[in-house]
């Protein structure tokens, strides 16, 4: 059996977005859980508007993302001389000719064929005409049969067919001699030994006239899945009115990577009622017959959730690593204060994003705080501040300042005072972290220590207080 080589195509003339980086996300997985090869094809015919920016925007997202790939990035404007030899096969062996027809007399005929009630396809008026030398303009048609149908079984859509009669004479080299993305597409699939084409559903009419050319150059024709479009919720396509559609936007918002990797492949794909999956966990159970017919419905707060459960379950290290440039955006420089992952391993369990890691993080940094006021005239007067000056007093005395001698220190000074810890708790919470919804109060004194603790103890009295 044959190595299966799959490859993702995109075009340069923007950002990697979500429709792709799942069609991308397909292809690798196959590749990877079949031994084969996955291939990166930069399609840049398009010279006007193509542009490096973009590709390396695709290449930064792919990289984020995880997929990697095993031979390119190749460039289809690099093969420009290759396209111009098949145009030339097929010219020669009688299956393409120039057709000579102008814009205007295209137009024409287009207008003429809609009047008439039929389908504005070219009326083949130059298909059987001799080759002219006399210096006009052309292009060059591929000659399609006319007769019979064309077909395949797709592996997401099952069988798809097309009446031939209703394939119009397709251009495969424009009057500038460039070649057109049809045959192009066709040209690279072949030459690189591609067999299995996993691509968006809007590509399903250029399927069978890609087929045709495959089949007139006698070369394979691979299988083909047309995964269905991602919708938004108003079940139009994705698109910017809907919110973010590029891949490095969802990281800018503080998403990682393997949430949304996660969340993408299972907008078309399920095995049975499971949600969470790791990059290995997929290439083991992912296979195209169960990536669905109908189109995914895009649902930030799914994607919330799961982004959330990898936050709360992350290497403390990586998300401080990952957090770094969200804290630096925000003018803190987390080199300056207590270390990011102790700080970051007492707020995985609030943050959905990076970015509430980032906001949650704030107060470890700063030197002044912005007191919640509702919070300072329910919970600090003067018998807390007692409480907190008794608090500091007793903390240092501790041998070792951990989670659970900060805890005993707590329940002695409720014990020794008659009160409950929400009788001193919240005035904990605000003096140090100028809220009153934060971290838990022992991880939270263990992060900072004892001399940050009682330098912010004692000015919250000195403010609050008097």
């Amino acid at each position: 059996m044959s190595q299966v080589r799959l490859r993702f195509a995109p075009s340069p003339t923007g950002f990697l977005h979500v429709g792709g980086a799942r069609t991308a996300l397909f292809n690798w997985l196959l590749a990877r859980k079949q031994n084969g090869k996955f291939i990166l094809r930069i399609e840049d015919t398009d010279v006007a508007r193509s542009t490096q920016q973009s590709v390396d925007a695709i290449l930064e997202g792919m990289t984020w993302l995880g997929l990697d790939w095993d031979e390119g990035p190749f460039y289809q404007s690099d093969n420009f001389p290759l396209y111009k030899e098949y145009v030339q096969k097929l010219l020669d062996a009688g299956k393409a000719y120039k057709c000579y027809c102008s814009a205007e007399e295209l137009e024409a005929k287009r207008e003429k064929a809609l009047q008439e009630g039929g389908k504005p396809k070219y009326d083949g008026t130059c298909r059987n005409l001799p080759p002219a030398e006399d210096g006009r303009p052309y292009v060059v048609r591929f000659k399609a049969p006319q007769e019979g149908s064309t077909s395949w079984n797709d592996l997401i859509k099952g069988r798809i067919s097309f009446e031939n009669a209703e394939l119009d004479d397709l251009i495969i080299q424009r009057t500038d001699g460039t070649p057109t993305y049809n045959f192009v597409v066709v040209i690279d699939d072949a030459t690189m030994g591609i067999t299995t084409v996993i691509r968006g559903d809007d590509h399903v009419n250029n399927t069978p006239r890609q087929i045709l050319l495959y089949e007139a150059l006698e070369v394979p024709v691979p299988a083909f899945a047309h995964v269905p479009m991602i919708l938004g919720a108003d079940k139009a396509r994705l698109s910017k009115r809907h919110g973010a559609t590029s891949v490095m936007a969802y990281r800018d918002m503080g998403f990682l990577p393997e949430a949304l990797v996660n969340y993408l492949v299972r907008l078309g794909w399920s095995c049975g009622d499971e949600e969470i999956f790791s990059l290995d966990d997929l290439i083991q159970k992912f296979s195209i017959e169960n990536v669905g017919r109908s189109a995914g419905v895009f649902n930030t707060e799914k994607l919330l959730w799961l982004n959330a459960h990898y936050i709360k379950n992350g290497d403390v290290k990586r998300l401080a690593g990952l957090l770094v440039p969200f804290m630096k955006e925000r003018g803190v420089d987390p080199e300056k204060g207590p270390e990011l992952s102790a700080v970051v391993k007492t707020l995985l369990e609030r943050a959905k994003t990076m970015l509430e890691l980032a906001d949650g993080a704030l107060f470890y940094y700063q030197e002044e705080l912005a007191y919640d006021e509702k919070g300072v005239a329910k919970f600090f007067n003067a018998d807390t501040a007692g409480l907190l000056t008794l608090l500091v007093d007793k903390l240092s005395g501790v041998e070792r300042l951990d989670a659970p001698s900060i805890e005993a220190v707590f329940k002695e000074i409720c014990e020794e005072k008659g009160i409950k810890l929400g009788q001193i708790g919240p005035a904990v919470r605000l003096a140090l972290s100028g809220s009153t919804a934060s971290p838990g109060i022992y991880e939270m004194i263990e992060v900072l220590g004892l001399d940050e603790t009682r330098t912010r103890i004692q000015r919250a009295i000195k403010q609050l207080v008097g």
